[in-house]
Protein backbone atom coordinates (compact mmCIF):
# COMPACT_ATOMS: atom_id res chain seq x y z
CA UNK A 1 0.00 0.00 0.00
CA UNK A 2 2.77 2.47 0.95
CA UNK A 3 5.96 0.86 -0.26
CA UNK A 4 4.96 0.22 -3.89
CA UNK A 5 5.68 3.02 -6.36
CA UNK A 6 5.92 3.43 -10.13
CA UNK A 7 5.19 0.37 -12.25
CA UNK A 8 5.02 -1.83 -9.13
CA UNK A 9 1.97 0.04 -7.91
CA UNK A 10 -1.44 -1.47 -8.64
CA UNK A 11 -5.01 -0.22 -8.60
CA UNK A 12 -5.60 -2.22 -5.42
CA UNK A 13 -2.78 -0.39 -3.65
CA UNK A 14 -4.35 2.98 -4.51
CA UNK A 15 -7.79 1.84 -3.32
CA UNK A 16 -6.39 0.78 0.07
CA UNK A 17 -4.43 4.01 0.37
CA UNK A 18 -7.46 6.15 -0.54
CA UNK A 19 -9.73 4.27 1.86
CA UNK A 20 -7.66 4.35 5.04
CA UNK A 21 -6.01 7.74 4.70
CA UNK A 22 -9.18 9.27 3.27
CA UNK A 23 -11.04 8.33 6.46
CA UNK A 24 -8.26 9.81 8.59
CA UNK A 25 -8.22 13.09 6.65
CA UNK A 26 -12.01 13.40 6.63
CA UNK A 27 -12.06 12.84 10.37
CA UNK A 28 -9.46 15.53 11.01
CA UNK A 29 -11.28 17.90 8.66
CA UNK A 30 -14.57 17.69 10.60
CA UNK A 31 -13.24 17.25 14.14
CA UNK A 32 -10.60 19.95 13.62
CA UNK A 33 -13.25 22.42 12.46
CA UNK A 34 -15.55 21.63 15.39
CA UNK A 35 -12.67 21.88 17.83
CA UNK A 36 -10.97 25.04 16.63
CA UNK A 37 -13.34 26.59 14.03
CA UNK A 38 -10.53 26.29 11.50
CA UNK A 39 -10.23 24.23 8.31
CA UNK A 40 -7.29 21.96 9.02
CA UNK A 41 -6.87 19.77 5.92
CA UNK A 42 -6.36 22.31 3.12
CA UNK A 43 -5.41 25.96 2.57
CA UNK A 44 -7.95 27.05 -0.07
CA UNK A 45 -10.27 28.72 2.42
CA UNK A 46 -7.34 30.29 4.24
CA UNK A 47 -6.30 32.14 1.10
CA UNK A 48 -9.66 33.97 1.06
CA UNK A 49 -9.49 34.62 4.80
CA UNK A 50 -5.95 35.96 4.47
CA UNK A 51 -7.03 38.37 1.72
CA UNK A 52 -10.03 39.52 3.79
CA UNK A 53 -7.89 40.19 6.88
CA UNK A 54 -5.39 42.16 4.78
CA UNK A 55 -8.21 44.23 3.27
CA UNK A 56 -9.57 44.97 6.77
CA UNK A 57 -6.03 45.74 8.01
CA UNK A 58 -6.32 43.03 10.65
CA UNK A 59 -2.61 42.32 10.57
CA UNK A 60 -2.55 40.07 13.63
CA UNK A 61 -5.04 37.57 12.22
CA UNK A 62 -3.49 37.84 8.76
CA UNK A 63 -0.14 36.75 10.21
CA UNK A 64 -1.77 33.75 11.88
CA UNK A 65 -3.47 32.67 8.66
CA UNK A 66 -0.22 33.09 6.76
CA UNK A 67 1.46 30.91 9.39
CA UNK A 68 -1.18 28.20 8.88
CA UNK A 69 -0.61 28.18 5.12
CA UNK A 70 3.13 28.04 5.67
CA UNK A 71 2.79 25.10 8.07
CA UNK A 72 0.82 23.10 5.51
CA UNK A 73 3.57 23.86 2.98
CA UNK A 74 6.25 22.94 5.51
CA UNK A 75 4.57 19.59 6.19
CA UNK A 76 4.46 18.80 2.48
CA UNK A 77 8.10 19.85 2.06
CA UNK A 78 9.39 17.80 4.98
CA UNK A 79 7.42 14.72 3.97
CA UNK A 80 8.78 14.92 0.43
CA UNK A 81 12.32 15.42 1.73
CA UNK A 82 12.08 12.43 4.04
CA UNK A 83 10.70 10.08 1.39
CA UNK A 84 13.00 11.12 -1.47
CA UNK A 85 16.25 12.08 0.26
CA UNK A 86 16.58 11.20 3.93
CA UNK A 87 15.20 7.66 4.03
CA UNK A 88 18.20 5.32 3.78
CA UNK A 89 15.95 2.34 3.26
CA UNK A 90 13.42 3.71 0.78
CA UNK A 91 11.12 0.79 1.44
CA UNK A 92 10.51 2.10 4.95
CA UNK A 93 11.00 5.86 4.46
CA UNK A 94 7.22 6.41 4.48
CA UNK A 95 7.12 5.33 8.13
CA UNK A 96 8.65 8.60 9.38
CA UNK A 97 5.99 11.01 8.03
CA UNK A 98 3.21 8.74 9.29
CA UNK A 99 4.79 8.51 12.75
CA UNK A 100 5.09 12.31 12.88
CA UNK A 101 1.44 12.63 11.92
CA UNK A 102 0.43 10.11 14.59
CA UNK A 103 2.42 12.03 17.24
CA UNK A 104 0.74 15.32 16.27
CA UNK A 105 -2.77 13.83 16.35
CA UNK A 106 -2.01 12.14 19.68
CA UNK A 107 -0.81 15.48 21.04
CA UNK A 108 -4.12 17.08 20.06
CA UNK A 109 -6.02 14.17 21.62
CA UNK A 110 -4.09 14.48 24.89
CA UNK A 111 -3.76 18.26 25.11
CA UNK A 112 -6.68 19.64 23.15
CA UNK A 113 -8.77 20.14 26.27
CA UNK A 114 -6.36 22.94 27.20
CA UNK A 115 -7.60 24.92 24.21
CA UNK A 116 -8.98 28.15 25.70
CA UNK A 117 -10.05 29.95 22.49
CA UNK A 118 -7.10 32.31 22.67
CA UNK A 119 -5.25 33.17 19.49
CA UNK A 120 -2.06 31.48 20.69
CA UNK A 121 -3.84 28.18 21.39
CA UNK A 122 -5.54 28.29 18.02
CA UNK A 123 -2.19 28.91 16.33
CA UNK A 124 -0.68 25.91 18.10
CA UNK A 125 -3.41 23.31 17.64
CA UNK A 126 -4.81 24.29 14.25
CA UNK A 127 -1.31 24.87 12.89
CA UNK A 128 -0.14 21.45 14.05
CA UNK A 129 -3.08 19.77 12.29
CA UNK A 130 -2.38 21.68 9.07
CA UNK A 131 1.25 20.58 9.27
CA UNK A 132 0.14 16.96 9.74
CA UNK A 133 -2.21 17.13 6.77
CA UNK A 134 0.55 18.67 4.66
CA UNK A 135 2.69 15.66 5.57
CA UNK A 136 -0.06 13.23 4.60
CA UNK A 137 -1.04 14.98 1.37
CA UNK A 138 2.54 15.06 0.11
CA UNK A 139 3.21 11.46 1.15
CA UNK A 140 0.09 10.09 -0.54
CA UNK A 141 0.69 12.13 -3.68
CA UNK A 142 4.31 10.93 -4.01
CA UNK A 143 3.50 7.29 -3.33
CA UNK A 144 0.57 7.13 -5.75
CA UNK A 145 2.15 9.27 -8.47
CA UNK A 146 -0.40 12.07 -7.86
CA UNK A 147 -3.27 9.66 -8.53
CA UNK A 148 -4.60 9.78 -4.96
CA UNK A 149 -5.08 12.89 -2.82
CA UNK A 150 -6.80 12.44 0.52
CA UNK A 151 -6.85 15.74 2.42
CA UNK A 152 -9.34 17.67 0.26
CA UNK A 153 -11.99 16.95 -2.37
CA UNK A 154 -11.82 19.92 -4.76
CA UNK A 155 -9.50 18.27 -7.27
CA UNK A 156 -11.21 14.91 -6.82
CA UNK A 157 -14.65 16.29 -7.68
CA UNK A 158 -13.16 18.12 -10.67
CA UNK A 159 -11.49 14.97 -11.99
CA UNK A 160 -14.66 12.96 -11.39
CA UNK A 161 -16.75 15.46 -13.34
CA UNK A 162 -14.32 15.36 -16.28
CA UNK A 163 -14.22 11.57 -16.32
CA UNK A 164 -18.00 11.21 -16.06
CA UNK A 165 -18.29 13.44 -19.12
CA UNK A 166 -15.69 11.35 -20.96
CA UNK A 167 -17.33 8.02 -20.19
CA UNK A 168 -20.55 8.98 -21.99
CA UNK A 169 -18.71 10.15 -25.10
CA UNK A 170 -18.65 7.75 -28.04
CA UNK A 171 -15.01 7.73 -29.01
CA UNK A 172 -11.92 5.57 -28.78
CA UNK A 173 -11.27 6.14 -25.08
CA UNK A 174 -10.33 3.15 -22.95
CA UNK A 175 -13.63 2.87 -21.09
CA UNK A 176 -12.34 0.18 -18.71
CA UNK A 177 -9.47 2.35 -17.45
CA UNK A 178 -11.77 5.35 -17.29
CA UNK A 179 -14.33 3.49 -15.19
CA UNK A 180 -11.55 2.36 -12.86
CA UNK A 181 -10.50 5.97 -12.32
CA UNK A 182 -14.12 6.97 -11.69
CA UNK A 183 -14.42 4.18 -9.13
CA UNK A 184 -11.25 5.36 -7.38
CA UNK A 185 -12.50 8.99 -7.23
CA UNK A 186 -15.80 7.75 -5.82
CA UNK A 187 -13.98 5.70 -3.18
CA UNK A 188 -11.90 8.73 -2.12
CA UNK A 189 -15.03 10.88 -1.78
CA UNK A 190 -16.98 8.19 0.05
CA UNK A 191 -14.30 7.46 2.64
CA UNK A 192 -13.43 11.13 3.16
CA UNK A 193 -17.11 11.89 3.81
CA UNK A 194 -17.40 8.83 6.06
CA UNK A 195 -14.42 10.03 8.06
CA UNK A 196 -15.92 13.53 8.29
CA UNK A 197 -19.22 12.14 9.59
CA UNK A 198 -17.39 10.00 12.12
CA UNK A 199 -15.32 12.99 13.20
CA UNK A 200 -18.39 15.17 13.68
CA UNK A 201 -20.30 12.58 15.69
CA UNK A 202 -17.43 11.27 17.80
CA UNK A 203 -16.13 14.73 18.66
CA UNK A 204 -19.57 15.60 20.07
CA UNK A 205 -19.42 12.63 22.46
CA UNK A 206 -15.72 12.19 23.18
CA UNK A 207 -14.32 15.68 22.60
CA UNK A 208 -10.58 15.70 21.86
CA UNK A 209 -10.17 12.02 22.72
CA UNK A 210 -11.89 11.32 19.39
CA UNK A 211 -8.60 12.17 17.66
CA UNK A 212 -7.29 8.81 18.81
CA UNK A 213 -9.38 7.19 16.05
CA UNK A 214 -7.31 8.55 13.11
CA UNK A 215 -4.20 7.65 15.12
CA UNK A 216 -5.46 4.07 15.34
CA UNK A 217 -6.25 4.01 11.62
CA UNK A 218 -2.76 5.22 10.71
CA UNK A 219 -1.21 2.70 13.09
CA UNK A 220 -3.19 -0.18 11.56
CA UNK A 221 -2.24 0.93 8.04
CA UNK A 222 1.41 1.07 9.03
CA UNK A 223 1.39 -2.32 10.72
CA UNK A 224 -0.46 -3.88 7.80
CA UNK A 225 2.19 -2.73 5.36
CA UNK A 226 5.21 -3.61 7.52
CA UNK A 227 3.78 -7.01 8.47
CA UNK A 228 3.19 -7.91 4.81
CA UNK A 229 6.81 -7.01 3.99
CA UNK A 230 8.12 -9.27 6.74
CA UNK A 231 5.82 -12.15 5.79
CA UNK A 232 6.96 -11.99 2.15
CA UNK A 233 10.62 -11.96 3.21
CA UNK A 234 9.99 -14.95 5.47
CA UNK A 235 8.47 -16.98 2.62
CA UNK A 236 11.32 -16.02 0.31
CA UNK A 237 13.77 -17.41 2.86
CA UNK A 238 11.77 -20.63 3.10
CA UNK A 239 11.79 -20.98 -0.69
CA UNK A 240 15.50 -20.16 -0.95
CA UNK A 241 17.07 -21.43 2.29
CA UNK A 242 20.63 -21.36 0.94
CA UNK A 243 20.43 -17.89 -0.63
CA UNK A 244 22.26 -15.11 1.20
CA UNK A 245 20.14 -12.05 2.09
Amino acid sequence: MFRHTGIKRTYSHNVKLASLLGIAAGFVNAAGFLAFSVLTTNVTGHAALFAERIALEDWKTARVVALWMFLFLAGAFISSLIVSRIGRNRQYSYVIPILIEMIILSGVAFGGYRYDHSLVSKELFAGSLLFAMGLQNSLVSMISGSVVRTTHLTGTFTDLGIELAQVIQRNGLDKTALKSRIKLRTIIIFFFMSGALAGAYLFRFFSFRAFFLPVAILFCALMYDIFRIRVKRYYRKLQNPFKKH
